[in-house]
């Protein structure tokens, strides 16, 4: 059942762990902070981790912020609820998730990552339908754009019409207007 533990059978919702999904540098990730928040761990004590088995983690699983990169995010966030960080955070992809979880021991560790892995396939799906939305309305606008064409079409011939009519009409008209010869 989805968004449901397993081991103990309390719910862990899916919408909490997706509000801690950013995108950066175009990859969806998750912050070292949240992780820890999530896996009921410490960040130094996670951090620590993932440093004794830096192999683990090559740049596609985690990497570490920029200071640019922290500044946009915590702007992002408004006021900081970050406090004084001496090092800065580390994002971990969806891969990243998976390899921390063989790493971190910690019964929360296993729960939370499936679901972890279960709100970055919601990401995908949503991405999916997003897409396939867009080339729906992308077909669509192609559609409205011949028939625009084709109602420009039509008004054209219908102006010129009208104005044939009226050039017929100011003909007659001239007809009756002119000038008599003749008896009167």
């Amino acid at each position: 059942m989805p968004g449901k533990s397993t081991k103990t059978g309390s719910a862990i919702p899916v919408e909490s762990v997706l509000t801690k999904i950013y995108v950066i540098r175009g990859q969806k990730v998750i912050l070292d902070r949240d992780i820890a928040l999530l896996y009921e761990v410490e960040t130094n004590y996670l951090k620590r981790q993932v440093r004794r088995n830096a192999d683990r983690f090559p740049e596609d699983f985690m990497f570490e912020l920029t200071p640019e990169e922290f500044k946009n995010l915590r702007s992002q966030f408004g006021i900081s609820s970050w406090g004084g960080n001496r090092y800065l955070p580390m994002a971990f992809t969806e891969q990243g998730v998976g390899m921390l979880s063989g790493v971190i021991n910690s019964g929360k560790a296993v729960q939370m990552h499936i679901a972890i892995v279960r709100a970055f396939v919601a990401l995908r799906q949503v991405a999916l339908q997003n897409k396939q939305v867009a080339e729906k309305l992308r077909a669509l606008e192609e559609r409205i754009g011949e028939h625009d064409t084709q109602l420009h079409l039509i008004y054209e011939t219908i102006e010129n019409l009208l104005d044939k009519k009226a050039e017929e009409m100011s003909e007659t008209e001239n007809w009756k207007n002119r000038p008599r010869i003749g008896f009167k």
